[in-house]
């Protein structure tokens, strides 16, 4: 396989100091973050910034070498320690390349909490900015809105938070494609790089049949991607707004999946908000059945953006802002960005200049602010 950016590579922040910093959790996964600091920055003092990826993905998507990346944007703009937590979404961990039964209230009560208290042990009690992406975004606020995480100074979360929208054809398959691949076709996780598997392989052949259904490109894990993500052709971008090596390089950004994170996101679709997976099970007694029962409460600003062309989870930020301000006028932004898609906001080859400065802006107000409760 050859491949014109190495996998895993740490390249795409240069003249940063790195460090890592693994972690347990309460349920027996070891996790960890990466730490980003600029030399000559005293990160003793000021603020620092925690980046959460989505599923499937990892830290990668936000050091990546081609494009001016959201953490070499963060460090050149005043901000200069970026924590990124790999939690157990991520494609740097084995866990979803096996039959698990992890669900969204695990990350919520398990993942997030252990990380903030890492961080706040080695940083200190520094004002904290969240920047999160689709499911990251979903369980961080799912354990900010349930109480286990607290003290946030201020959340970015894109294309979803607490009230996940999908369009029709994404409906069908979130009823039907869990329960099919596993006990039907005997996948216990799907993956983007199947195309890559022996030939005539039930992976392979798997993979081919989507390439059939999509013209739209050449790269077949574009192709999977549509088919585990939303409804388009491309479901997850734009394709315009990536550079060529992006689009080519997918499938080692992007990781397999096990299958009931997607049954999780159905029972939340269907209840129009972010709710408990097993309501009455007391290992999760910690969390709420209804993750927006206690909306107004939360003093944590958020800003939720959404590009206006998001075939994964359609208008769900735009619905989400309207619950927050039926309940907490004014406290919560809302920023449309023109042309984007879902992972295109961060992926995208013109980022820091169409996106991340509206982030910045954002936690930059937000830094002037006492740390929240």
């Amino acid at each position: 396989m050859d491949r014109q950016i190495p996998l895993f590579t740490l390249e795409g922040v240069p003249g940063a100091d790195v460090s890592i910093h693994p972690f347990s959790t309460a349920d027996g996964l070891g996790l960890s973050m990466l730490r980003f600091t600029r030399g000559g920055v005293d990160v003793r003092e000021g603020d620092s910034v925690l980046v959460l990826h989505g599923l499937t993905t990892s830290s990668d998507m936000f050091i990546m070498p081609e494009h001016q990346n959201l953490v070499r944007f963060l460090l050149a703009n005043d901000f200069g320690d970026v924590w990124l937590l790999d939690y157990r979404m991520s494609n740097r961990f084995p866990y979803n390349r096996a039959m698990h039964r992890f669900n969204l209230d695990d990350v919520a009560l398990y993942d997030h909490p252990a990380a903030v208290r890492k961080l706040r042990e080695v940083a200190g009690s520094r004002r904290l900015h969240v920047i999160s992406h689709c499911l990251g975004s979903m369980s961080f606020l799912m354990s900010l809105f349930g109480g286990v995480v607290d003290g946030i100074s201020s959340v970015v979360a894109n294309s979803v938070a607490l009230t996940p929208r999908v369009a029709t054809w994404s409906r069908l398959k979130l009823a039907v494609a869990p329960n099919l691949c596993e006990w039907v076709l005997g996948f216990p996780y799907l993956d983007p790089a199947w195309a890559d598997r022996p030939r005539l392989s039930r992976e392979w052949l798997f993979a081919k049949a989507t390439d059939a259904l999509h013209r739209e490109c050449d790269v077949s894990a574009c192709h999977m991607l549509s088919l585990m993500w939303g409804t388009g052709r491309p479901a997850l971008w734009q394709h315009d707004n990536l550079l060529p090596v992006t689009h080519e390089r997918s499938r080692d950004l992007f990781g397999a999946t096990g299958l009931n994170y997607y049954r999780h996101i159905r029972a939340m679709v269907s209840a129009g908000h972010a709710v408990k997976y097993r309501p009455g099970d007391p290992e999760y007694a910690r969390l709420p059945d209804d993750y927006l029962a206690d909306a107004g409460r939360i003093s944590t600003p958020m800003l939720l953006v959404a590009g206006d062309r998001n075939h994964v989870f359609t208008n769900s930020n735009i619905e989400c802002w309207r619950r927050l301000e039926a309940v907490a006028p004014g406290r919560h932004e809302l920023d449309v960005i023109p042309g984007y898609g879902h992972q295109d906001v961060f992926m995208g080859k013109n980022v820091d200049r169409d996106v991340f400065p509206r982030m910045l802006d954002f936690i930059k107000r937000r830094a002037l602010e006492p740390v929240a409760a």
